[in-house]
């Protein structure tokens, strides 16, 4: 009997060999639902058995990131100048054999940069390492996909998580699926779909041995976002391009390689130069959507020196969660200045949206 890994590399050949047209839409679609439920399960056993559990990284700071590469393409020479980490640095391959932290204070933010061994073709299949990068890459808030301006195949990076499950600058599909006891597969769209039809729908869940769910689609998706729509074990991170060594080549060439990868926001630096390091740090602060919020104790100055570092799109109800377990349980009201603000001093509840450079003063219940 075929292993499942045997059985995956048979279905992904019947894949490659078969034409995609109108007829064969539906198979295709099977069997891509196939080798995903499939490649969960491998990760499933793999996970049991405890085999590449990935670097043991203790998480810290506001925000983590991750730095992903080739090797040698000058991660550990960046992480050097912008955080206080100390990792080697050498002109050979795979200098860097394990994960080595440092902490980027920038904007009143204390963030955790991660350098990372360096991926190749095929790490997403464990070649050198690959699966216990890829993990810490998984835990990332922010990953900084770094190339230099001899080594540009930034697709391969690219593909190799995609084929991890990571999906970069992505949104997760816009899919409900709520399983049931009995009654089969009840699918409704609010959206007229275009690329693949409900019997197309069921077919594919049932390949990941679904038979009974209400799946409400409110997007016009393809077999493949689909896929991740079911599947268990996708994760959205946001990603930046740092293209390194500009020192090396003219102008042109740089414009050549902006010009190839213009999907993409391209940050030139030289991390040997020191050149352009700033706009990294502040590349990566932008990415992370960080919000500044200054807190103002009751009848006191506020304290405009350190700032309580919060995710965009946090309320002042997070906020409370963030200081402190009773605080949400014996808030009163709260008190804002700032751009979030419609007049200085604003009586505010805990649903007020805040935004950066925002002062709050938090008025709780007396005892």
């Amino acid at each position: 009997m075929a292993t499942i890994e045997e059985q995956i590399r048979e279905i992904e050949e019947e894949i490659r060999k078969t034409p995609y047209n109108k007829k064969s839409q539906h198979h295709i679609g099977k069997l891509k639902a196939k080798v995903a439920h499939l490649k969960e399960e491998t990760e499933k056993r793999r996970s049991r058995k405890g085999i590449a559990a990935g670097y043991a990284v203790r998480k810290s700071g506001n925000a983590t990131v991750s730095l992903a590469g080739f090797p040698s393409v000058g991660k550990s020479t960046l992480l050097n100048r912008i955080t206080n980490a100390r990792s080697e640095v050498g002109a050979y391959n795979f200098t860097t054999l394990d994960v080595v932290p440092g902490l980027l204070e920038y904007r009143g933010a204390k963030i955790q940069i991660l350098d990372l061994p360096g991926l190749i073709k095929d790490a997403s299949k464990g070649r050198g390492r690959g699966r216990e990068v890829i993990s810490v890459v998984r835990a990332s808030d922010l990953i900084v996909l770094m190339i230099d301006v001899f080594e540009t195949n930034l697709h391969i990076l690219v593909d190799e998580l995609a084929l991890a499950g990571i999906r970069l600058n992505q949104r997760p599909p816009d899919v409900q699926i709520s399983k049931r006891l009995r009654g089969g597969i009840s699918v409704n769209t609010t959206v007229p779909l275009t690329k693949i039809d409900e019997e197309m729908v069921r077919e594919m869940m049932r390949e990941f041995g679904i038979a009974n769910a209400d799946v409400v689609i409110r997007e016009d998706l393809n077999e493949d976002r689909l896929i991740d729509a079911i599947s268990k074990n996708r994760h959205y991170a946001k990603a930046i391009v740092v293209l390194n060594k500009i020192d090396l080549v003219n102008e042109t060439y740089i414009k050549e390689i902006e010009r190839r990868f213009k999907n993409w926001h391209i940050v030139p630096i030289s991390a040997e130069k020191n050149h352009n390091i700033e706009l990294v740090k502040d590349e990566i602060f932008e990415a992370l959507s960080l919000v500044r919020v200054y807190m103002k104790p009751q009848g006191r100055e506020a304290d405009l020196v350190e700032p309580l570092v919060i995710r965009k799109g946090t309320d002042v109800g997070g906020v409370c969660d963030a200081l402190h377990r009773d605080f949400r349980r014996k808030f009163r009201y709260a008190l804002v200045w700032g751009k979030s603000a419609k007049f200085p001093g604003q009586i505010v509840g805990l649903e007020h949206g805040l935004l950066d450079g925002d002062i709050l003063t938090i008025i709780v219940k007396r005892q």
